[in-house]
């Protein structure tokens, strides 16, 4: 039987702490799940200026960091816990890098142009963390570019250390478009000698990619997909590091997400005003009567309700969305619009909801409230992403009966059975060219469904709310992987 593991849990952002994406999510659920595996994970992240540190509970004396020429930082730690869990949060208290308005950019959208020092701080603050807890980790977790520092420093710094000498890293890539492109000088801040600045690691353009080095440097590198775990090794999804990551392509892995079903099953969720499930479908029409009178909408039973909840973004492919606009105000359904983010996609859609307020409605900015009744009141749930590592909304929309229409790429893939009009089967409708009309004869396809085929819609709603993608999948998808990365270190040894 496997031991148990000590994992060390470093990300830039978890729930309900900080978030801005997905890996927030990530970070908030997967040690929980880890947990109760019978593993000891802690966490740490900033303690950013958003987080009250009043409300947590602070350790005695400083906590050193060595940064290079920038010398000996000295930063506080504060300590809480994940909600429902006895999961150790740690938040590393450094002022001048996290007392900030922002997490890695300020309130006009610019990045903060010392990011290279302050996560290879926190990646360092993880290290030194470990002296204090008196913590020796067998797995050191690190996740996208923001604490990709560490294995290179596992593999350079650290690597006669005796506390961490037997870990191994895991890198997981959430999002491969964001590297962590930084001067070449980082290279003296992280200490991992110059060495590790050359093609096959570091170096890029001349500058440090963090990403690239922690893919290279890393026991196992995970993508929270399998279709995502293939498509960063083509020239269309790679971001200039396809061939990078096929050189490393024996040591990735592809696992999914999982959602917490606590927060979103239509069974128990407080945020909707009517609760329902398989065979019991009643509460659904309440939401979705709800939904449209909160947005304004005709009260129009019949009439096919698509939803959007996400980021105004080019990936989530609201420039489909917007070139195919005119043709979807024409198909006889209503629409529902909840996000915020790019300007031009804020206004574009604004004007819509006022050109045709009988079908077409959009709140900018974001609610939690209002992305439960979203995707408890709608149909259908539009998400045409350009690309997709996991996605989570589509499965929060399948456990509410609120069938996708998605862009067959990464998770959305591997989530989402087309449906087949002979068979009757699937949970939902793809399309896979990146074009307005794809979308629009996709989505057409999915309302003449529901107008015209409700036995094939009831039935592909079933199925629907029957799939599960939990945390305690996932989580055993890690603990292999981590296994996986022991047992090849003490082979690579034994040689």
């Amino acid at each position: 039987m496997n031991r148990p593991l000590r994992i060390l849990f470093t990300a830039s952002e978890a729930v309900p702490f900080a978030k801005t994406g997905g890996l927030a999510d990530v970070a908030g659920a997967l040690p929980k799940a880890l947990a109760k595996l019978g593993h000891e994970v802690i966490v740490v992240m900033p303690r950013y200026y958003a987080i009250d540190k009043g409300k947590l509970d602070h350790l005695p004396g400083p906590l050193g960091v060595p940064m290079g020429p920038m010398g000996e930082l000295w930063a506080g730690v504060y300590e809480s816990t994940l909600p429902g869990s006895d999961v150790k949060v740690y938040f590393i208290d450094y002022e001048a890098f996290f007392g900030r308005s922002g997490l890695y950019a300020d309130e006009h959208g610019f990045s903060y142009q010392d990011n290279g020092e302050r996560f290879v701080f926190l990646s360092k603050a993880a290290f030194s963390l470990c002296y204090r807890l008196d913590f020796t980790p067998d797995i050191i977790h690190a996740h996208d570019w923001h604490t990709a520092a560490q294995p290179t420093l596992l593999k350079s710094r650290y690597a006669f250390d005796a506390r961490f000498q037997k870990a191994v890293s895991v890198l997981t890539i959430h999002n491969l478009q964001h590297q962590g492109h930084f001067f070449k000088g980082l290279v003296d801040v992280m200490e991992v000698g110059w060495e590790r600045f050359n093609p096959y690691e570091l170096e890029s353009m001349d500058g440090v990619n963090l990403l690239k080095g922690g893919i290279a440097a890393a026991d196992a590198v995970t993508t929270v997909s399998r279709t995502y775990a293939h498509e960063i090794r083509t020239p269309a999804f790679g971001f200039g590091l396809e061939n990078h990551i096929q050189a490393h392509a024996h040591k990735l892995f592809g696992i999914l997400n999982g959602v917490d079903y606590d927060e979103w099953s239509p069974a128990n969720d407080p945020l909707i005003p009517a609760n329902y499930d398989i065979g019991e479908m009643a509460g659904k029409a309440a939401c979705k009567a709800a939904l449209q009178r909160r947005f304004g909408l005709p009260e129009e039973p019949d009439t096919p309700l698509v939803g959007f909840v996400g980021r105004f973004a080019e990936q989530k492919g609201i420039g489909l969305i917007s070139a195919a606009m005119e043709g979807l105000m024409h198909l006889g359904a209503q629409f529902v619009v909840l996000g915020t983010g790019e300007k031009w996609a804020e206004g574009f859609f604004s004007d819509v909801a006022r050109r045709y307020p009988d079908r077409f409605a959009c709140h900018v900015g974001y609610s939690n409230e209002l992305a439960h009744l979203i995707e408890a009141g709608s149909d259908l749930f539009l998400m045409p992403s350009l690309f997709e590592p996991c996605g989570l909304n589509q499965i929060y929309s399948l456990r509410y009966g609120t069938l996708p229409i998605v862009r067959a790429t990464g998770g959305l893939e591997d989530t989402i059975a087309n449906f087949d009009p002979a068979t009757k089967e699937g949970n939902g409708f793809k399309f896979r060219d990146a074009t307005a009309e794809a979308l629009y004869h996709t989505v057409k396809w999915a309302v003449d469904t529901y107008r015209y085929d409700r036995d094939a819609y009831a039935s592909m709603q079933k199925r629907a709310m029957e799939a599960r993608f939990d945390w305690e999948r996932s989580a055993k998808g890690y603990e292999a992987v981590y296994y996986h990365a022991l047992f090849s270190k003490a082979v690579e040894a034994y040689r």
